[in-house]
């Protein structure tokens, strides 16, 4: 073979091993780009289970709550049913309330207006016709006539109280406590009682019913006096907010009037402070001091009608002291 040819061919023989090693190169570095293809796509294929597991999840996730959201809906109609129901069931109560006020004010009255008026003709004409024991029967029949009609008008004022329409006006207590002392002046003398006043709040109450709780305890701390000692009744209020105040039923940052009434009379044991307030409770013998069991369950339902509470504290011949806290304003007392 020619010198020449032989060249030619070498040359094409090395260009040929070059592109062979290009090839080569190449093909390394699309085995490398395939396996990170791979690894990618299998780190997708991860990613897509971990996405389907997690849509899955939401999902039945959406349908919890889509259970749970029927259910309280359920439980609002029902609670709305139940409110509806409540509401003609309190509708019914107010109307047997005022026929009960209205039976109490008239049909009630009237006998016992005339059981009081022959009692009272009894022993003026014709006391002298009357033996000693018809006398003391005559003398009794008045009594219970005369509690009769004491209870009477304790029921209808806790009637009032609870369906009377509540206007409240800013004014200080002391303007209320004067107008009760004037009202009890007779029987504040004959106890030979002095009430001290204290600095006073002035707060949004409603008058007619603060003023018919104001006179409730005076008259019960006069009534429930030591008959050896001077009645003396202390009354003071404060502001004070809910947080300084360990008790559940304060709203912690809400302004409370924290009124006091305390008095030197018999008191009552520790045991009966909750049982005071209700309706008839009576804690003393009747014969010894007159009461219904009334008087304590209209405070309590005014200081309610205040949105309020009121506690009792006392010992057995170491007097008593009632705790009113009411809102200290009337903007306060409607976000109760």
């Amino acid at each position: 073979m020619p010198k020449n040819k032989l060249i030619s061919v070498a040359k094409e023989l090395a260009f040929q091993m070059k592109e062979k090693g290009k090839r080569a190169a190449e093909l390394i570095i699309a085995n490398k780009e395939l396996v990170y293809q791979n690894e990618e796509k299998e780190k997708r294929a991860a990613e897509l289970i971990i996405a389907n597991k997690e849509l899955v999840y939401q999902n039945e996730e959406k349908d919890k709550r889509a259970a749970e959201l029927i259910i309280a809906n359920k439980e609002l109609v029902y609670q709305n049913e139940e409110k509806e129901k409540r509401a003609e069931e309190l509708s019914v109560v107010i109307k047997e309330l005022e026929s009960f006020t209205y039976i109490s004010s008239h049909d009630l009255q009237e006998p016992l207006r005339k059981i009081q008026t022959f009692a009272s003709r009894l022993m003026g004409e014709e006391l002298e016709n009357l033996t000693d024991k018809g006398k003391s029967y005559v003398i009794r029949m008045q009594d219970a006539a005369d509690r009769m009609q004491t209870l009477i008008n304790d029921l209808l004022s806790y009637s009032r109280t609870t369906s009377s329409d509540r206007i409240f006006e800013t004014i200080n207590f002391i303007t209320v406590i004067e107008s009760v002392k004037r009202d009890l002046s007779e029987s504040i003398a004959e106890k030979n009682a002095t009430i001290q006043i204290n600095e006073m709040c002035e707060v949004s109450i409603i008058p007619f019913q603060f003023s018919q709780l104001m006179q409730n305890l005076i008259s019960n701390a006069l009534k429930f006096s030591k008959p050896d000692l001077p009645s003396h009744i202390i009354i003071a209020s404060k502001i004070i907010k809910g947080n300084k105040l360990i008790n559940p039923k304060l709203l912690l940052e809400q302004e409370y009037c924290h009124i006091t009434i305390s008095d030197n009379g018999i008191g009552f044991e520790e045991q009966y402070k909750d049982h005071i307030f209700e309706l008839f409770k009576r804690l003393h013998d009747q014969e010894k001091i007159i009461g219904t069991g009334v008087g304590l369950a209209i405070v309590k339902k005014i200081v309610e009608n205040h949105n309020g509470f009121i506690t009792a504290t006392s010992e057995l011949n170491k007097g008593a002291t009632f705790d009113i806290y009411i809102p200290s304003s009337l903007h306060n007392s409607s976000q109760l």
